[in-house]
């Protein structure tokens, strides 16, 4: 990985998705990434040589498997990471993680709380990091480039036919993807549409009887997801298992809104679409 360039920056104060401040004036040299995007975002940006802790689902690219296991990213383990001697940890902004984020501030550790839901979000994440690390034009390349490709597959699948999919995520209970997410945002780009788009929740429960009612034309999952689909009786009354159209992701590749969000649509739109996108 290249080099990250730095820039000699005034002192700037950020707001997080906690309403928490941040303030940074000089590039942040020991960071841990307790989210698998901001991880991803770390090594496009050229800082991953930064990382002193991820957390044990940053598998991307290879080189993150380098960077010391911290475990969870939800409720994670507070001195463990301050062993690392962090000036930065990075975190998803839930709220499991409001107490890990106060402790962090209270020992005197720069703590940035994000929450990428939508592409949108992204967008903002990786300019903002790009400005943290002292790389602010590095963050704009980054982010356009995906926005360049997410368009690209946009425009390739707008006069397509827009199969009706519905997106197998959990079984016990059954869980799907709705307007919340950034995955409903990445069946809209390839060309498709989410039967429960209508459902504001990023991932809302469900029950199987509702999806046959719907009547997806294709069900999308992953492949633990699919085998199971298969060996349920219960989905056999769907018309789209019955036809076999069960499309199987890579959940690697689909399940974090990060720099592999164009590829991620790409993938989809191949799915959907099989010999009219490329």
């Amino acid at each position: 990985m290249s080099a990250c360039r730095t820039e000699n920056v005034a002192p700037a104060t950020f707001m997080d998705d906690f309403g928490d401040a941040i303030t940074v004036g000089v590039p942040l040299k020991r960071i841990v990434s307790l989210n698998p995007a901001t991880t991803d975002l770390m090594f496009a940006l050229g800082a991953g040589k930064r990382l002193v802790g991820r957390t044990h689902w940053d598998f991307y690219p290879d080189s993150a498997r380098l960077v010391p296991d911290m475990g969870s990213g939800l409720r994670p383990n507070v001195e463990a990471v301050l062993g690392a001697h962090p000036d930065l940890v990075l975190l998803y902004a839930s709220n499991d993680n409001r107490q890990a984020a106060a402790e962090f501030r209270a020992a005197g550790v720069k703590t940035l709380s994000l929450k990428i839901d939508h592409i949108d979000d992204f967008y903002r994440a990786t300019r903002l990091l790009g400005r943290l690390i002292g790389d602010s034009a590095r963050g704009v390349t980054v982010a356009d480039s995906v926005k360049r490709t997410l368009d690209r597959v946009r425009a390739a699948t707008s006069k397509l036919d827009k199969p009706r999919v519905f997106w197998h995520i959990w079984d016990a209970p059954l869980i799907t993807i709705g307007r919340g997410s950034y995955m409903n945002e990445l069946v809209e780009i390839a060309g498709a549409t989410n039967i429960y788009g209508d459902l504001s929740e990023p991932s809302p429960t469900v029950s199987i009887e509702d999806v046959l009612k719907r009547d997806p034309d294709y069900i999308l999952t992953g492949p633990e997801g699919s085998d199971k689909i298969r060996d349920d009786p219960n989905w056999s009354a769907s018309r789209a298992v019955r036809s076999g159209r069960i499309l199987v992701a890579d959940t690697s590749l689909v399940g974090r809104p990060s720099v592999r969000l164009g590829e991620a649509a790409a993938e989809l739109a191949r799915l959907f679409h099989p010999g009219k996108f490329r």
